[in-house]
């Protein structure tokens, strides 16, 4: 993503100027893009025309639009981005009030100017799309006999590029040539899929995860290939190979794989392992159950309130998801919590995408969670205690009960 143009005014007012440059640019406009912002960017509309004679026409024309937005759609696969809203600003083709879709595109401007001012996760969000470093960090084969994944982790999410699929027939007695033969196709054909993916002037770490020694096999058949092909380019990703062991070919598996010694160490620079790390780290005092690790919206707001998530190893982990909340007063109560834990409490905050999977683990957890600096016990307590005087009062309708159980 690339900052054309800037002007926030001291009491966040105003409007940015992006220029989406790859498909991950995408996923970062839609977690900026909230409704009642307003959007303006090159739309296609179609115009039908009267004649004299009361005959009509209809052609489609290149506009430039300004719409109040009323919802967005992402497709994550396509990482496609279509922003519905009313117009805001009449054209030579359009009135006020009129609905319509703008479809942003890559490679063309589009402006945002925000409903209740630029916050500062709108602003971080805005950072983090123009840091060059958020680019793919690693790439991955996650696979089985007959079965491969092939996906793409980034700084934002995981993406599932291509999914390979084939029948391997099963060594049976004196016919293990049959199975060979089919393993083989099967190598060659997640090999095309991967080096079609994969740009090869890169060096980035190549993650190939199986059960048994299916990765292993695979990795000596692209160096073989390589070889024997005078393949270049792909020996020169040699060194960026990482065999490791996965339970299962399946995309899941990889949150596993990505917590082993040998993919941490290489990893250990990318904004994805850092995440990963944040969050075994609270599962691990979680499991201990000492205090010092609580999840919920209600539970970490009382441990902020008591200065737990502050300097000296405090953390909170909010899932990004909460920000694409419909409400403002929503947005607003976790932009506040954020802005308190970093700037006052002095505390880290980690967004987590919920595209990743230690985002996803976060969201079964209720999209919040929190590392305190020193134990608190029986922050859920009150919230018991709040229903239970509820009910000597009078009977509620309806109990909001927000726990959420392992």
């Amino acid at each position: 993503m690339r900052l054309i143009k800037q002007n926030i005014e001291r009491d966040g007012s105003g409007t940015i100027t992006l220029f989406p440059e790859d498909p991950e640019d995408m996923w970062f406009t839609y977690n900026l893009i909230r409704p009642n912002d307003l959007l303006r960017a090159s739309a296609l509309r179609r115009i039908t025309n009267e004649s004299t004679t009361g005959s009509t026409t209809s052609t489609r024309i290149h506009t430039t639009l300004t719409i109040r937005v009323t919802k967005s759609d992402f497709d994550p696969q396509s990482s496609q981005l279509h922003v519905s809203g009313r117009i805001a600003e009449e054209t030579r083709f359009t009135k006020v009030g009129q609905y319509h879709t703008l479809d942003l595109e890559l490679q063309r401007n589009f402006t945002i100017e925000k409903d209740e001012g630029w916050d500062s996760v709108a602003r971080q969000v805005v950072k983090d799309a123009c840091d060059p470093s958020k680019s793919a960090d690693v790439w991955a084969v996650v696979m089985q006999e007959g079965l491969a994944n092939v996906a793409v982790l980034t700084g934002a999410r995981t993406v599932l590029r291509q999914r390979v699929e084939m029948s391997i027939p099963r060594k049976r007695g004196g016919r293990a040539s049959d199975h060979d033969k089919g393993l083989e196709r099967f190598f060659q054909t997640t090999l095309d899929t991967l080096v079609r993916q994969i740009d090869m002037t890169e060096s980035k770490p190549i993650l190939l995860a199986s059960p048994g020694f299916t990765a292993a096999a695979f990795q000596k058949y692209i160096i073989d290939t390589a070889t024997k092909t005078g393949d270049k380019a792909l020996l020169a990703q040699k060194a960026n190979f990482i065999v490791v062991h996965s339970s299962s070919g399946h995309l899941h598996s990889l949150n596993e794989v990505l917590q082993s010694p040998e993919v941490l160490v290489r990893l250990k620079d990318t904004k994805y392992a850092r995440e990963t790390r944040l969050m075994d780290e609270f599962l691990t005092l979680l499991r201990k159950d000492d205090g010092r690790a609580w999840y919920g919206p209600r539970e970490v707001e009382r441990a902020a309130e008591k200065g737990a998530i502050g300097r000296g190893g405090g953390a909170l982990l909010i899932s990004d998801a909460l920000f694409r909340a419909q409400n403002v007063g929503v947005r607003r109560r976790w932009v506040g919590l954020v802005d308190r834990i970093r700037d006052i409490e002095g505390g880290e905050v980690r967004v987590l995408s919920s595209e990743h999977e230690s985002g996803k683990r976060l969201d079964g957890l209720g999209g919040i969670a929190a590392i305190l600096t020193f134990p608190l016990e029986d922050l859920d307590e009150g919230e018991e205690d709040e229903h239970e005087a509820d009910a000597d009062d009078a009977a509620p309708e309806h109990v909001d009960n927000n726990d959420i159980q392992i």
